[in-house]
């Protein structure tokens, strides 16, 4: 390969970049609006969860109970109802997703029993809300439930020893405050470089052939190599450039932590790169019109990355058969390693594995690339 040759070809692709506004919208709009839209709009944490009390007793001890929940960060007492058919038109219309009914002899048979029962109402059309409100819901009556049994111990005179609870000491590692938004923006950052990359270099070889200028290419002494290092290199760099502004919208603007180092995720991520361009430029080699390997190329990261990468939904909990699927999704090894570089703070060592797999992936869609484009009109 000649560098005079590289240059001018790297020239000509930049020149192509800067003169087509899609390919420019696609490389410093998309990321921006994928970045605040996904970022704001993705979130796994239940907080200001909607409930509806209907309170047949309406005494000291059930109004005590109501304030744990409205105390609750999780949970937000929206509407407090005085028949039963108040609530399921509540429930119906979905004015609150948990409805608590508390009985007209609660306190009575809290003091006599020191169980009392209080039922909770969920709607379970959005099955994983209604899950973790539940736990919420539940972790608030032991609360509750063991501050009655103490006091009422204490009231009859027992001591506290003999009444010893297990205690939990918990430590939270890597997410302290356990953000959802600390482990979807890094897969996010994942995402955006995967369908940005491919996006751009699906158009490189097929908008030569639409123009009608491959055959000048064709003709002119640059290898099939040169051409390929030529067309790839401008969008190296700019997916250089594209994920420094996501790390920068990531760490700056939505406070997700770094604990990393700048050289093991430039080093993944120039590993990744690698592997998304290399695809686009396969797409763009196998496909001559420009419509048709964007679509491929779409096809080919967005659906993989959102859905079968880790980004959002856990591998671990897949089917076993789609998890073996999984390792055959290059953005599932980028997003468990900007995840650890984040949050864990991992070196090169820690993710050998990860980067060993998306270096080997780099060499063979790279070599497929090359393979698959051959300076001939047919």
């Amino acid at each position: 390969m000649r560098a005079k040759r590289l240059l001018a070809i790297a020239r000509k692709e930049v020149l192509q970049i800067v003169r087509d506004p899609r390919s420019l919208m696609i490389a410093l709009l998309m990321p921006f609006l994928q970045m605040f839209l996904l970022g704001y709009g993705i979130s796994l944490d239940l907080k200001h969860v909607p409930v509806c009390v209907f309170d047949r007793e309406r005494s000291q001890t059930s109004e005590d109970l109501v304030a744990r929940f409205e105390a609750s960060a999780y949970f937000a007492v929206t509407r407090r109802l005085s028949q039963y058919a108040e609530l399921t038109d509540a429930i119906d219309r979905r004015a609150c997703v948990l409805a608590l009914v508390i009985p007209p002899d609660f306190s009575e048979r809290l003091a006599a029993d020191g169980t009392a029962p209080v039922q909770a109402i969920l709607d379970a059309t959005d099955t994983n809300t209604a899950t973790i409100a539940y736990g919420y819901a539940a972790n608030v009556l032991a609360r509750y439930s063991a501050e009655i049994g103490e006091t009422e111990r204490a009231r009859q005179g027992e001591t506290a020893s003999l009444f010893v609870p297990v205690e939990v000491d918990s430590r939270v590692w890597f997410n302290e405050d356990l953000e959802s938004r600390n482990f979807i923006i890094p897969g996010l950052v994942a995402v955006i470089l995967a369908l940005v990359g491919a996006q751009l270099t699906a158009l490189t070889i097929a908008r030569e052939w639409e123009r009608g200028t491959m055959e000048l290419l064709i003709s002119t002494p640059v290898t099939a190599t040169e051409l390929m290092v030529g067309k790839l290199a401008p969008y190296l760099v700019l997916g250089w450039a594209v994920s420094v502004l996501c790390l920068l919208l990531a760490v700056f603007w939505f406070a997700v932590p770094f604990r990393g180092t700048i050289g093991t995720i430039f080093v993944t991520t120039t590993l990744f790169l690698l592997v998304v361009i290399g695809i686009g430029y396969l797409v763009s080699a196998l496909i001559r019109d420009q419509l048709g390997a964007s679509q491929v190329a779409l096809i080919a990261t967005i659906l993989p990355a959102n859905l079968l990468s880790g980004y959002i939904f856990p591998i671990d909990q897949m089917p076993a058969a789609v998890q073996a699927i999984t390792y055959l999704v290059y953005t599932r090894y980028y997003v468990e390693i900007v995840k650890a570089v984040f949050l864990k703070g991992s070196g090169l060592a820690a993710l050998a594995l990860p980067v060993v797999f998306l270096a080997v992936y780099a060499a063979a869609v790279l070599a497929l690339a090359a393979l698959a484009f051959r300076k001939r009109l047919r």
